[in-house]
């Protein structure tokens, strides 16, 4: 029996079809798991686990985390997080203006781009993953409450080697609950984020020094949130 080209076509798109609508179905039921439960880990967690850096995560909710951190969080990663539906465009417009001058481009990630990356996808750096991280950037603005997606951000950041979250962080660098951190280490915790491996909140550079300054001066313009 002779196969028609057109009828190999048909099938192939078919199937095409019914693939991407699994995965989809599978990437919304992911996202929205993580709606209501708290990851026992992240995928990067278990990457350095593998590296032997440990894992030192402790999960803290909202209402459990100082709102000094929340405040420095936003005022050092994303400013514009509340009003954003995922991507701040300013931020990624302003990106690319430097890096046609010749400068090297800098991120331009936002908290949730940030979750998407850290809680669902691998380490590395390809235009796969970079689709991908977009794709579930949408999916959790869709899925989440910005409430979430800033609890999820705090409790599953790197900030440090084998250290994530607020609470973890708190008490490795400052031996205090991340409820009881003030304004000024919040803002020392908030300027490392960039590089968590390389900074550290104890032992401050000049250039995190000047970071730390420029936060405390915009913290106040950020309503914490609640659970």
């Amino acid at each position: 029996m002779k196969i028609r080209p057109r009828h190999l076509l048909k099938t192939a798109f078919r199937n095409a079809c019914t693939l991407l609508v699994i995965l989809w179905c599978a990437s919304t039921a992911q996202v929205m798991v993580f709606r209501f439960i708290n990851p026992p880990f992240t995928p990067l967690m278990l990457y350095r686990l593998a590296h032997r850096e440990g894992m030192d995560y402790r999960w803290k909710s909202l209402s459990q985390l100082s709102p000094f951190i929340q405040q420095a969080v936003l005022a050092s990663e994303d400013q514009r997080f509340m009003v954003h539906n995922g991507f701040d465009l300013k931020q990624i417009n302003e990106a690319l203006q430097e890096h046609t001058g010749k400068k090297r481009l800098r991120g331009a990630s936002t908290i949730s781009m940030q979750v998407a990356r850290n809680l669902f996808l691998w380490q590395g750096h390809s235009w796969m993953r970079k689709m991908l991280e977009a794709y579930y950037t949408v999916l959790i603005e869709l899925l989440w409450s910005k409430k979430r997606i800033l609890e999820m951000y705090l409790n599953i950041a790197e900030w440090g080697k084998g250290t994530f979250g607020a609470e973890a962080a708190s008490v490795h660098y400052f031996s205090c609950h991340a409820s009881a951190l003030n304004r000024d280490q919040a803002a020392l915790m908030a300027a490392v984020l960039p590089n968590p491996r390389k900074w550290s909140p104890t032992h401050p550079t000049r250039y995190i020094l000047k970071r730390k300054a420029f936060i405390l001066t915009h913290m106040d313009q950020f309503k914490p949130l609640r659970n």
